[in-house]
């Protein structure tokens, strides 16, 4: 950013994402899905007052999300396949979490710096306990899973392995896109016991009951179901080095002979230059108690600790990094 202007449209670029978030707070691009619109429709179906609007929904044209044709508004092809509630692909709720809980909490950025505190209202535990949030958060991992279960999926060879294990798997997306694609395996999913109303409702939808399993506890406290594939997915950034390193550790001895663990997080390069996962580790100061993205060195150096046989390294998507740490068949 080498000119005022240049920095000046930086500082501004909250106001382009507030205006994407606002957007599927409205649910605008589900409601332009069917069929193009006229300002006084979208208006009227969305309960709006009108001033503004046509600024908006111009500023939508201009950041690439609504093409106009005439005085009709339609969805631009990347919002009608990411952005429209009920499809498979929709990623709306990552956006929805993060215009309730993210964008608040970044607002009180310094005040993270100054203390090290986290600032985002309540802590999960206030989540768990109220099922419309639980929800919420649920439509958010959703929304992650959703783009990288089938990058997963082609990342590893799952010849020979006959179970996998998504710890801390939310309502088991993730397990459901492995199991889809490798009927084979077994699949398990072990997160927190307020999950699995959502689980149960999801592998029925998925025609995977029976397929999937659920076993509700506490990953610190209590013992994790043995697997052949072990996956740690989104899980140790929201933890301290110690943590993530405990969990690492209790995760590789729940792999069985010959199987392997994965973790997947947008990790860091040991000199981090990568914006958007910078912008994720900071998200972890902001609502975690001591969570933050990591390098892969820090598994590597781990592995090495837990007698991993052999450790690969890929990228997973845009922006995530796999780690795959093998065991030896015994």
């Amino acid at each position: 950013m080498s000119t005022p202007a240049g920095i000046i449209r930086l500082g501004s670029a909250f106001c382009d994402a507030k205006a994407l978030l606002t957007a599927v707070e409205l649910d605008l691009f589900s409601t332009l899905c069917a069929v193009p619109a006229p300002i006084d429709e979208i208006r009227d179906r969305l309960g709006l007052h009108g001033r503004g609007l046509s600024d908006f929904l111009q500023l939508l044209v201009a950041l690439g999300l609504l093409e106009k044709s005439g005085d009709r508004y339609r969805n631009a092809a990347g919002a009608d396949q990411y952005l429209v509630r009920g499809k498979p692909s929709y990623v709306g709720g990552f956006l929805q979490q993060a215009n309730r809980n993210l964008y608040r909490a970044w607002d009180r950025l310094p005040d993270a710096l100054r203390t090290g505190k986290p600032q985002a209202v309540g802590d999960f535990s206030d989540v768990v306990g109220n099922p419309e949030r639980l929800g919420h958060f649920i439509g958010m991992m959703d929304a992650l899973t959703q783009v990288l279960g089938p990058e997963l999926v082609g990342a590893l060879d799952w010849n020979g392995q006959s179970s996998v294990l998504d710890v801390g798997g939310c309502r088991g997306n993730m397990a459901a896109h492995i199991v889809k694609a490798h009927p084979h395996l077994e699949g398990h999913v072990f997160d927190l016991p307020q999950m699995e109303p959502f689980f149960t409702e999801h592998m029925e939808n998925s025609g995977l009951t029976g397929s999937v399993l659920f076993h509700g506890g506490d990953f610190f406290r209590d013992p994790l179901p043995q697997a052949d594939v072990v996956v740690l997915g989104h899980v140790l950034h929201d933890w301290d080095r110690e943590q993530r390193a405990f969990l690492r550790r209790k995760a590789f001895d729940a792999v069985g002979p010959g199987g392997a663990l994965v973790v997947y997080d947008r990790m860091l390069d040991d000199e981090p230059t990568h914006v958007e996962n910078l912008v994720i580790s900071l998200d972890m100061l902001l609502v975690t108690d001591g969570g933050a993205e990591y390098p892969v060195s820090e598994i590597r150096d781990h592995a090495t600790v837990l007698g991993a046989s052999s450790v690969r390294v890929q990228p997973l998507g845009d922006y995530d990094t796999l780690v795959e740490c093998r065991k030896t068949v015994s």
